[in-house]
């Protein structure tokens, strides 16, 4: 079947169309997205405006339009931080669900996280053992711990890249006071996780997820997105350390001119930077191996696991 799973991030909302059924891997159809940045457009209540709001609704019925467009059998509609955390999320949802039919589930933060550990198990498959996955959103930083499909313990905390760029960095380019208080914040937070991780042991394996991940490992020398899903991408901790002041000293039209750096999300990269930075640090990790998969496939995936397995019926021969 073709499946669409609408994914209202804190920086996009995200369509992704995949053909697929129990069994198989899903195979990727067609992509449809736009840059709210919902995460920025909070007002000093936590409430998404008015304009955000009218932005949103016309934004997710296109979504639906490319879907039926598209020929989606079933749409698998979303919401992560920046609505979860709105002080008018139930007035968003319920416009939302009025104007555009589309009724949007809320994940939790702890959701994220086992939805995009499932991604990564999935992709790399049971021999890499016990994982430990990273994946840094708009709104949030989610960590998962397991050997399992389901993550022997997953956090979620309030270190997405576009939140901390709009709360602390509002300078171009931004003030050097700025981005210590940014750091020391950053891994105070990420410091309170580590306890509880460091007991289930090590990791047999790293890996990360997201377009602030796959954008760090590019800079740092990574393959290019157009040499596909199956070329191996990491980054190394090193090479995150050398690249993070050199960010600090840029300006958002300099960052957009790094290699592998979208013009939407320059000004994003350094709050980002300094989140992966303190995570491989702090959890110990020399490197990251970069997952293709993350959260909206893990939400497919986990639909696909609640589908009876249909079988080809043989014909028998004349």
């Amino acid at each position: 079947m073709r499946l669409g799973v609408l994914d209202v991030g804190s920086n996009t909302v995200h369509l992704l169309v995949m053909d697929a059924h129990p069994g198989a891997r899903p195979l990727p159809a067609h992509s449809h997205k736009a840059e709210l940045r919902l995460a920025q457009l909070l007002d000093a209540r936590g409430a998404i405006g008015a304009d955000g709001v009218e932005l949103l609704v016309a934004t997710i019925r296109d979504a639906v339009q490319a879907a039926e467009d598209k020929g989606v059998e079933e749409l698998l509609p979303f919401a992560t931080s920046a609505v979860r955390e709105a002080t008018n999320a139930d007035e968003v949802l319920a416009r939302v669900r009025t104007e555009t039919g589309v009724e949007l589930r809320v994940l939790t933060g702890e959701e994220e996280a086992r939805h995009t550990f499932l991604a990564a198990r999935r992709w790399f498959g049971w021999s890499a053992g016990k994982l430990l996955v990273l994946d840094i959103g708009g709104g949030s930083l989610e960590i998962a711990y397991g050997i399992d499909e389901d993550p022997d313990a997953a956090a979620s905390l309030p270190l997405g890249a576009g939140r901390l760029t709009a709360g602390w960095l509002p300078g171009d380019p931004v003030d050097a006071s700025d981005v210590r208080a940014l750091r020391r914040h950053v891994r105070a937070q990420i410091a309170r996780t580590v306890g509880e991780f460091s007991r289930l042991g090590g990791a047999d394996r790293a890996v990360a997820t997201s377009k602030t991940f796959k954008q760090l490992a590019r800079l740092t020398g990574g393959a290019r997105s157009g040499d596909g899903l199956y070329v191996q991408r990491e980054l190394k901790r090193e090479s995150l350390e050398a690249w993070v002041p050199k960010l600090a000293a840029m300006t958002t039209a300099e960052r957009a001119g790094l290699p592998g750096v979208s013009a939407d999300r320059a000004n994003q990269l350094l709050a980002g930077a300094l989140v992966a930075e303190a995570a491989l640090d702090l959890y110990g990790l020399d490197s990251v191996e970069i997952c293709p998969w993350a959260l909206r496939e893990g939400v497919i995936l986990r639909h696909l696991d609640h589908l009876p397995v249909s079988h080809p019926q043989s014909h028998p021969t004349p």
